[in-house]
């Protein structure tokens, strides 16, 4: 047997070890582009977060069964760039947490990526239910988060799903409201942007949830355009040609929306953008469709032919967490709510959080979602409690560690991390 000591330490050699043996991955994160406002001195180099203890555990657990490489892909998984969630607590928790992580960042003389997830009413109390109980609660709470990055060079990823899930798309009688969330991500974007180097990016969802023109809105709505762009992707799995597409579409959805020329026929009506979902352009019985990319080019058209001047200016970040083998499809018929998006089987993390995003708009790939950390006790329709059929277990509550998956993530990565 181990002891204490020794477990750590050789934990921390599997994990030195794959840090050594993966330089070039870890060099993708010192990329010479820079994320576009506020505009870096430096090249860029996104924070690695000290190893989940449980991810040291698995790691000296596959070694005493000879299983080296897998060892080391949970070593490599952990040795990458990731985010900080944020998530509970007081304004002095909050600012305490946020100080913690730029120290460590400025030991590594790297740019943290921080989750501010907190707002009242968040995922529509599922599987992460929680955050400030009111608004004005909240503002403090952010007050608090912005006093911990002070004058430091930061990302801010706010409120995943705060878009994607406002208090109307909740149900009847749920406690909260839509003009109270916009209030409180309008406040965020303002106070987060009080800081002279901290970027910060809201909710855009993803190119298989809600249509270009609908999310644009939401986004505009909630401040977009004072802050430094939109994320989508956060917690999913959507390939990453997808995924700039359709965050390119909605920075010009934005600028066609907001483009004053031609006596302004264009202005307030998002609801005209083209989508994922459905282009004018489409000949019949072809349709656009969000999961066949080649029937996109119609929307490509339908923008090219109706923006007009305007040059598109929102910039976005893309999560590539767990999209190296895109999308789960559910056996068909199988279950009464798949769960698509809730620890899917087969997954593997993707390109490794990097500048170098392939648009101009695009300002970084990020390791947003905790590649390892489950998305909740899911059941596919089962009672709550009841056993993931995909799994065979009851998976662990969300943000805990889920060692199966983590494993797969490692194994399928694409590219590979070995």
């Amino acid at each position: 047997m181990f002891s204490g000591s020794s477990r750590r330490a050789l934990g921390c050699a599997v994990l030195g070890t794959a840090a050594v043996a993966l330089t070039p991955g870890m060099a993708s994160a010192r990329s010479s582009h820079h994320v576009s406002h506020p505009a870096p001195t430096a090249p860029i180099r996104f924070f690695v977060p000290p190893p989940h203890e449980e991810a040291i555990q698995q790691s000296l657990q596959l070694l005493r069964q000879h299983r080296v490489r897998d060892a080391l892909r949970i070593a490599a998984l952990e040795s990458k760039p990731k985010a900080v969630w944020v998530t509970k607590g007081t304004p002095a928790d909050a600012r305490a947490a946020v100080k913690d992580t730029i120290r460590r960042a400025g030991h590594q003389r790297a740019v943290p990526v921080l989750v501010a997830y907190n707002v009242p009413g968040r995922d529509c109390g599922g599987l992460s239910a929680g955050g400030a109980l009111t608004t004005a609660e909240y503002k403090a709470w952010i007050d608090g988060f912005a006093s911990g990055i002070g004058d430091n060079r930061a990302i801010v990823i706010l409120e995943p799903d705060g878009l994607g899930l406002l208090p109307s798309n909740c149900g009847a009688g749920y406690p909260f409201t839509d003009a109270q969330r916009y209030e409180e991500l309008n406040y965020a974007v303002d106070r987060l942007g009080q800081g002279a180097r901290t970027s910060v990016y809201l909710d855009g969802t993803h190119s298989a949830w809600l249509g270009v023109g609908d999310i644009s809105l939401r986004l505009a709505t909630a401040g977009v355009q004072r802050a430094t762009g939109f994320f989508t992707n956060v917690s999913n799995y959507r390939l990453l040609d997808y995924e700039r597409k359709y965050a390119t579409w909605i920075s010009k959805c934005i600028a066609f929306a907001n483009n004053p020329e031609e006596g302004g026929w264009r202005l307030g009506h998002y609801d005209w953008c083209a989508s994922q979902y459905f282009s004018p352009l489409a000949p019949p019985g072809t349709p656009v469709n969000p999961n066949d990319i080649s029937t996109w080019v119609y929307t490509d058209q339908w923008f090219d032919a109706n923006l007009g001047t305007a040059q598109p200016t929102a910039h976005f970040v893309i999560d590539t967490s767990r999209n190296g083998q895109g999308p789960w499809t559910p056996p068909a018929g199988t279950y009464s709510d798949p769960q698509d998006w809730c620890n899917p089987p087969g997954r593997g993390v993707g390109v490794r959080p990097t500048a170098n995003t392939g648009s101009p708009l695009g300002d970084a790939l990020l390791w947003v979602k905790v590649p390892g950390e489950s998305d909740g006790t899911c059941t596919r329709g089962a009672p709550a409690g009841s056993v993931d059929p995909e799994w065979g277990i009851v998976d662990p509550a969300a943000g805990q560690w889920f060692p199966q998956q983590a494993l797969q993530l490692a194994q399928l990565a694409s590219p590979p991390l070995l």
